[in-house]
């Protein structure tokens, strides 16, 4: 399965595991699934990380965590920004809209606590 992360998934799994649900540990240990974190991930961390005490707690290099957890980098494809402006206006987070974006064209499932990224009919897992 392909699962992308949603930012909160991306950092507990790293800085706070236990914070995950079980389903979602286990859906990211499980060495069938393609795990992606999206590039708008670390755009969001960046931008929050010095208001944020869990954030400040993520590695300074982003990249080599996610390559440490076994992760694939997802960059934003023009198509995936343009899909993301495009989206109904249910969800005003922009970081969101992006993965979300990224998950429909790219058929992948989201990690995500967030209920409210249900209702775009991108299939979430938590």
């Amino acid at each position: 399965m392909r699962l992308l992360l949603d930012t909160h998934a991306f950092v507990w799994s790293i800085v706070a595991p236990d914070h995950l649900s079980v389903t979602a540990q286990r859906a990211l240990e499980a060495p069938e699934n393609e795990i992606l974190v999206s590039a708008a991930c670390a755009y969001e961390v960046e931008y929050k990380r010095e208001r944020d005490a869990v954030l400040r707690a993520m590695p300074g290099d982003l990249s080599l965590a996610v390559l440490g957890q076994g992760f694939v980098w997802a960059e934003i494809t023009p198509d995936e920004a343009l899909e993301a402006g495009r989206l109904p206006k249910i969800h005003g987070d922009p970081w969101d809209r992006i993965i979300l974006a990224q998950a429909k064209l790219r058929g992948a499932a989201v990690v995500t606590k967030d209920r409210r990224m249900g209702a775009y009919g991108v299939p979430t897992l938590w």
